[in-house]
């Protein structure tokens, strides 16, 4: 684009070469023409001199010339405005009667103006919690398909007694130790859909999302199975205890897909959360009112989590549980929440059990299924431990003593990679790098495929910890993850 300015040269009009006649108070005016030239033009010899008649009315005169060209009768008045004056008032035309809209009209007016403004918002986040509520329970329950999986379940130290802390390295005091299990938990899982008001005015208000987490017993694998496998089936109390904690909130709502609840879908990824607050519920709930936010704001005296990714007919999921310690609870400072469990839950979608030895029939031995891609499954869910390389794109979490003090890096069989933090603060920060910017985020790393995904489960720090933040999902092709892995030194995903 090109810009072009006219210019006017002040020494073109003073030049000797350019003349003005005025004829002074006469019926006509002689003008010489005026001669524009560049400097390779050679003036011409002579000047003819052109005439123009004037009309009766064109006379001029330096008294008429002066003359205010709006003094004319018929143009209407000029308003000459004050802007100092603090009592002027534009002239809006209003008769004998008409009175200005007062300023209370004009607070009125406003006011109804934002209410319609907010109405407009509020229905847009309606649709929004309608498309999470449904996209949840279309892609991650598979409108109440079931799941079978088994869950390898990891019990921290630090709720084991002060005699078992102070074992801990001496290098990683405030790092917990893991204890797995003996015994690997199988498990039936599934969530459907119920209405409780049919006739509800904005139709997902009247449904509710079921979840059901149950251990497997004899009736769930094939028939004619060993008895050695079926006394396997016995569960104690303290598993049966285990599936008794709650992950996601009870009869959910299409309202719990909002920010301060902390469930979110996108794409192949999911994240659900419930927590206890740490006053009395029933006075958190008088106290919050209707307010979204009030529902969902700690402190906290337990915290559920869960995170999964779900591709090709298998889900890798985290269930991690956060609780209080009592010698915390007396302190003025708001008790931070401590990892209690880590459960790691590797499950496959096609109404089958992911090892295909719990598929195997006892007259034969032998798995009555034949999956085309059993080999896929086992190495997805059971092969090398950790991701290649480590965490794909590892968030930012503050400064390093908060890293080192909050914050435990794993790799689980299955090529999966877990960042979470162990230890929750739930009072505001003020230091530099461990401030209220950070928050708190938890990772995963997981290739069920071609496709190597990272879901980042960001939430707020302080008090409204259990509010998400963001949930970011990356995707990149498993064979070139080293080739476009990111070199930023850790950095949020920007909208």
């Amino acid at each position: 684009m090109r810009s072009y300015v006219a210019l006017t040269s002040l020494a073109a009009i003073a030049s000797p070469a350019t003349s003005f006649t005025f004829a002074p108070n006469t019926a006509t005016r002689q003008l010489k023409s005026v001669q524009t030239r560049t400097a390779s033009q050679h003036a011409p010899s002579t000047r003819h001199p052109r005439l123009y008649a004037a009309k009766d009315d064109d006379t001029t005169t330096d008294d008429n010339q002066s003359e205010n060209p709006y003094a004319d009768p018929n143009y209407p008045d000029l308003e000459f405005i004050n802007y100092d004056d603090p009592d002027y008032q534009v002239d809006q035309g209003l008769t004998d009667g008409d009175e200005f809209l007062s300023s209370r009209d004009r607070d009125e007016a406003n006011i109804q103006t934002l209410a319609e403004i907010e109405a407009m918002r509020e229905e847009r986040r309606r649709r929004n919690d309608e498309f999470q509520f449904e996209t949840y329970h279309a892609n991650v329950l598979r409108g109440g398909e079931v799941a079978l999986g088994e869950w390898t379940v990891f019990q921290t130290d630090t709720f084991m007694g002060g005699d078992v802390v102070e074992g801990r390295h001496p290098q990683a005091v405030n790092v917990p130790r893991l204890l797995k299990w003996d015994k690997v938990l199988k498990v039936v899982s599934r969530g459907s859909k119920v209405i409780v008001d049919a006739e509800a005015e904005w139709r997902v208000d009247g449904e509710r999302i079921v979840h059901e987490e149950r251990l497997a017993s004899v009736d769930d694998f094939p028939a004619f199975i060993d008895k050695d496998d079926a006394e396997e089936l016995v569960w104690d109390e303290t598993e049966m205890l285990h599936l008794e904690n709650r992950f996601w909130p009870k009869d959910m709502e299409s309202l719990d897909f909002r920010g301060p609840g902390g469930n979110m879908c996108v794409g192949k990824a999911y994240t659900i959360c419930d927590a206890v607050p740490l006053v009395d519920s029933k006075q958190q709930s008088d106290d919050a009112g209707g307010d979204i936010s009030g529902r969902h704001e700690g402190p906290f005296s337990e915290m559920r989590t869960e995170l999964g990714v779900q591709e090709n007919g298998m889900r890798f999921r985290i269930k991690l549980d956060y609780g209080v310690l009592e010698e915390d609870e007396s302190g003025d400072v708001t008790p931070p929440l401590h990892l209690r469990t880590l459960t790691v839950c590797r499950e496959t979608l096609d109404g089958y059990w992911p090892n295909p030895a719990d598929n195997a029939s006892a007259e034969t031995s032998e798995s009555t299924l034949q999956r085309r891609n059993q080999d896929e499954i086992t190495n997805s869910l059971f092969g090398a431990p950790g991701a290649p390389g480590g965490l794909y794109d590892p968030p930012p979490v503050g400064s390093e003593q908060r890293a080192i003090q909050n914050y435990m890096l794993l790799d689980f069989e299955g090529g999966a990679t877990v960042l979470l933090p162990h230890r929750l603060d739930q009072h505001h920060t003020v230091e530099e790098g461990d401030g209220d910017a950070f928050g708190w985020v938890t990772s995963l790393d997981w290739t069920p495929g071609k496709i190597r995904y990272q879901v980042d489960r960001k939430v707020l720090s302080g008090p409204a910890l259990k509010g998400l933040k963001t949930l970011e999902l990356s995707e990149v092709q498993g064979e070139d993850a080293d080739r476009w892995r990111p070199k930023d030194g850790g950095t949020n995903m920007r909208q």
